[in-house]
């Protein structure tokens, strides 16, 4: 049996989401561990019978999860930290414990899977972790397929990945060294899938398409030698995607593994037809985009795998890595630009391009037959006259000194000065006035109404609570890049266009398919307002370029880095419009500045110093009054803190409760001397923070960061919480820092 025409996982929250309310609503005591059960059980058949009848010859099985498949991996294995096992709660409880914490005891830390919005959440592993199969999850799922007459091609996390992705639960600890126990147990697992008929298992080695030591790779080399050579083993393939494999590829070809996938989208063909070991193997080509949503070039596609012919024993086509990042399918959307909707596939007609190109490699290119035109993108002139007339100083503000200066005598904030990352719980009746709004069934007067109720109400809790610097809540955003885009030119938006980010958490990408422009002011109307309710100052909130360009699907013809200018041109006249209004403070979110950076070391310095560029063109026409803050949460900052530094925003807000202030070393270690606010508290978990818990990490902050340039804010925006939550977290945060001011 072959690999044949596959793809390396499928979407599984469900096409209307079904699994997301299923989790909220188990979690919310509202419906029963059955219903969850059931549910997920009905996303998973469907998934299948889709798959089945899509025309592949093989089909990825075990891609489904409650929450993220590392946190699965590392149930699967035993790596359950003793602080969640000694809760008593049942299996499923104590994994959802893990992911979002309880009363007592805070969740794993999260962060991003490699340069995708996608989140995964952190293994813990120490000296006295013991692997063993404690969970036979892909044999369950094998079976139960397999009982509705699929077979399917187990996938589960590589171990190597495993480890390298692991944090380390002491300082000093290497997660490698754990890789012979580790092993242990994926050897008992093979077993297991062998006896039980498996003919193929995919083992997902993604970490090395990253730059790695010869110690990682002699670590990838031992791993596959051990399994590869089990008397008692299915077939393996070892997929790698998001990048080139680079030396690993030549480690894997000299492994007795079956197959390996390599991801010819952004890894391209370098170097892979210098693999003279994989005469010997089948390459599963990955040349159908799974990240993006444009239609496959066939033709293009079909000549790369064709270049690999003469190269591997056989070449099978395949997605260039799992469609979780796309949504489902672009048939459901009814009234998507005609300009835009040709060029598009999602999962499903993704699933047909990877059919389509099969045949075409076994049969002959006459398969694919003639492709339709599609209209030309539309130009917008002004816009690249004015990206011509760029100029360096056009991104450089005064020197940081003069600013704060010039901020603290507008502003006359406190000492550890309070303040929230900008969005608030939105209740029902909220996304409902939102969604009748858009439907037509309310009128734009009596949304404005409502609109301006709730931002004053959010002013007025602020005000109550003590907060030094307010946010008007943003009850108008669905989503902080999705608002954005329905307001640009140049974008698409989608209704039913659903990406997983973690969890229960999904995502509507916008489509950028053409020059972005700004045809009249966004945020200045609902800012405007909140600052006329209160003396205190009132943050005006943007998204920033490198952040909407993350989280969109981008137009694949011109570089990204012009994208961005054109993006950052459009908010840098959003910000001019804020000040004409009277805000003194404007925040620019760069969550994603992390995410998009290149893995491979000789990719980043042509995208960080875009990255920082198109963020300074945005804010550097701000007056040394304005004070410019910016945001960036679920990262490894150590990667990009001279970028950080680069953007020269006053303030910068970080994600740091779950890591228990980590980042605070690396912004000693680069000497950061502008405003930060390392977060305080986790805002992705439930648990309402004590004051003393927030009080110790203040104290951790104030060690490392000057008092007058520390901030006291959540992780990130508080949008998905309630205020049941919210309204306790904020007291004991202001408390805490009203606590530690007093100690200065």
């Amino acid at each position: 049996m072959n690999v044949g025409s596959t793809v390396l996982g499928y979407p599984r929250i469900g096409p209307r989401r079904e699994l997301k309310r299923a989790l909220e609503d188990y979690w919310a005591g509202r419906t029963s561990l059955e219903t969850l059960e059931s549910v997920a059980a009905e996303l998973r058949a469907s998934t299948w019978a889709e798959l089945a009848a899509s025309g592949l010859d093989s089909l990825p099985g075990n891609t489904f999860s409650y929450y993220d498949q590392m946190l699965d991996t590392a149930v699967m294995v035993g790596a359950v930290p003793a602080r969640y096992r000694e809760l008593g709660l049942s299996d499923v409880d104590t994994y959802f414990a893990m992911a979002r914490g309880s009363d007592s005891v805070p969740p794993l830390e999260m962060t991003k899977w490699f340069d995708t919005n996608y989140h995964y959440l952190v293994p813990e592993l120490g000296p006295d972790t013991a692997f063993s199969l404690a969970d036979d999850k892909p044999l369950r799922e094998y079976r139960e397929a397999l009982a509705l007459g699929v077979t399917t091609r187990p996938v589960v996390i590589g171990p190597v990945t495993f480890l390298l992705l692991s944090k380390a639960s002491q300082e000093g600890f290497a997660p490698l060294s754990l890789l012979d126990g580790l092993l242990d147990a994926y050897e008992r697992l093979l077993g297991s899938l062998a006896d039980a008929g498996v003919q193929w298992v995919q083992l997902d080695e993604p970490a090395f398409c990253a730059d790695r030591s010869p110690v990682e790779l002699a670590a990838l080399s031992a791993a596959y030698e051990r399994l590869g050579k089990l008397a008692n083993r299915p077939r393996v393939l070892v997929a790698s995607y998001f990048g080139t494999l680079g030396p690993a590829l030549s480690v894997l070809a000299e492994s007795p593994v079956e197959a390996i996938s390599v991801d010819l989208v952004a890894g391209g063909l370098d170097g892979i037809a210098s693999v003279t070991a994989l005469q010997g193997k089948t390459v599963v080509a990955g040349v159908v985009d799974g990240r993006n949503v444009w239609r496959t070039d066939l033709a293009s596609a079909l000549a790369k795998c064709a270049t690999l012919l003469g190269s591997a024993d056989r070449v099978e086509v395949s997605t260039s890595c799992s469609l979780l990042h796309v949504p489902y399918d672009v048939e459901a959307e009814a009234s998507l630009d005609p300009v835009v909707r040709p060029r598009l596939a999602f999962a499903r007609q993704k699933l047909a391009e990877v059919v389509l190109l099969g045949r075409a490699l076994r049969e002959g290119a006459d398969v694919i037959g003639e492709v339709p035109e599609v209209s030309p993108r539309p130009r917008n002139d002004r816009v690249w006259a004015r990206l011509a007339a760029l100029r360096p100083e056009h991104s450089r503000r005064g020197d940081y000194a003069t600013r704060a200066k010039a901020q603290q005598e507008r502003l006359k904030l406190p000492l550890l000065a309070t303040t929230t990352i900008g969005s608030f719980p939105q209740t029902g009746e909220i996304r409902k006035a939102r969604a009748d709004f858009r439907a037509g069934r309310l009128g734009p007067n009596e949304y404005r109404r409502l609109m301006r109720a709730e931002i004053e109400r959010v002013v007025r809790l602020q005000e109550s609570i003590g907060l030094d610097v307010l946010v008007h809540g943003e009850p108008e955003r669905n989503d902080m890049v999705q608002y954005f885009a329905e307001l640009l030119e140049g974008f698409a938006a989608t209704e039913f266009g659903w990406v997983q980010s973690y969890g229960s958490r999904c995502v509507r990408p916008p489509i950028l398919f053409g020059d972005v422009a700004r045809p009249e002011p966004m945020t200045v109307e609902w800012a405007a307002y909140a600052q006329s309710r209160s003396h205190r100052p009132v943050k005006g909130m943007l998204t920033g370029p490198t952040t909407i360009l993350a989280w969109s699907f981008v137009r694949d013809d011109q570089p990204l880095g012009v994208t961005a200018r054109q993006v950052a041109l459009a908010l840098r006249d959003e910000i001019r419009d804020l000040e004409a209004a009277g805000i003194g403070v404007v925040q620019v979110d760069e969550p994603a500045l992390r995410e998009l950076l290149p893995l491979r070391e000789r990719d980043r310095e042509e995208y960080l110093a875009w990255a920082v560029e198109s963020f300074r063109l945005a804010t550097a026409g701000a007056a040394d009054s304005t004070q410019i803050h910016t945001h960036l949460c679920y990262s490894e900052f150590g990667d990009v803190i001279s970028a950080i530094d680069g953007l020269d925003a006053d303030v910068t807000t970080i994600e740091a409760a779950r890591s228990k202030m980590e980042v605070l070393d690396d912004l000693r270690a680069a000497g950061f001397g502008r405003g930060v606010g390392p977060g305080v508290y986790d805002i992705h978990s439930p648990r309402v923070p004590d004051v003393d818990e927030v009080v110790e990490l203040l104290s951790a902050a104030v060690r490392v960061v000057p008092a007058e340039r520390l901030w006291v804010n959540p992780d990130c925006g508080l949008k998905t919480r309630g205020y049941a939550e919210v309204e306790p977290a904020l007291r004991n945060m202001v408390a805490a820092a009203g606590e530690v001011r007093e100690r200065l």
